[in-house]
């Protein structure tokens, strides 16, 4: 059986504007560091095998602090490009009220070269193929961007409903053959001592 932990990457001064960042490579505020600490903090007593994050600082970083608590070495830690945010195209860097100036009440039925979901999901998925191959039988986690887990979530756990995923939210699933369970889904317990 092989377990993931799925990890959203901490707070970035973006998010705290509400500002879209994509595939922008924006790095993790000072509360953000602090949530990834208290993340690894909490998985401190568990063992994992290795670390997989996306190639954007945020996540890289949040990786980064994590793995060092667990004592799982940098080269234990991949970073791939496959675990990016959805390119949001032309929203990349803007907030709502900005959206509207720009474009209108309806910028979000316009084309404004966002990844569409399709897409999205074909590049987790494939992620995911590699990932349960590479690591059968181990403890992984991943760490990557809500847009990004929203998605895969949908595409694995058939019972899953939408639910915004807060930043170093974790969520623990288990691949036993063919067949997903959730054991753990968008946790902050860790944010709250």
């Amino acid at each position: 059986m092989t377990t993931f932990g799925f990890i959203r990457h901490g707070l970035t001064r973006w998010n705290a504007e509400g500002r879209l960042q994509g595939q922008i490579d924006i790095e993790l505020s000072e509360e953000g560091v602090l949530q990834a600490k208290a993340l690894a903090n909490r998985l401190s007593g568990e063992h994992w095998d290795a670390i997989v994050c996306s190639d954007l600082q945020r996540a890289a970083v949040t990786a980064k602090i994590v793995g060092k608590e667990l004592g799982i070495s940098e080269n234990c830690i991949t970073a791939d490009s496959r675990l990016r945010e959805r390119a949001f195209g032309q929203l990349e860097g803007t907030t709502v009220a900005e959206r509207i100036v720009r474009w209108g009440e309806g910028w979000s039925s316009l084309d404004l070269d966002t990844e569409q979901d399709e897409h999205l999901i074909e590049r987790a998925l494939d992620f995911m193929q590699w990932a349960t191959e590479h690591y059968a039988d181990q403890k992984v986690l991943v760490v990557s961007h809500g847009g990004y887990l929203a998605l895969l979530y949908k595409a694995l756990f058939a019972d899953h409903k939408d639910e915004y995923l807060s930043n170093t939210s974790l969520t623990i699933a288990t691949l036993n053959q063919t067949q997903w369970t959730k054991t753990l889904f968008n946790c902050t317990a860790h944010l709250n001592t």
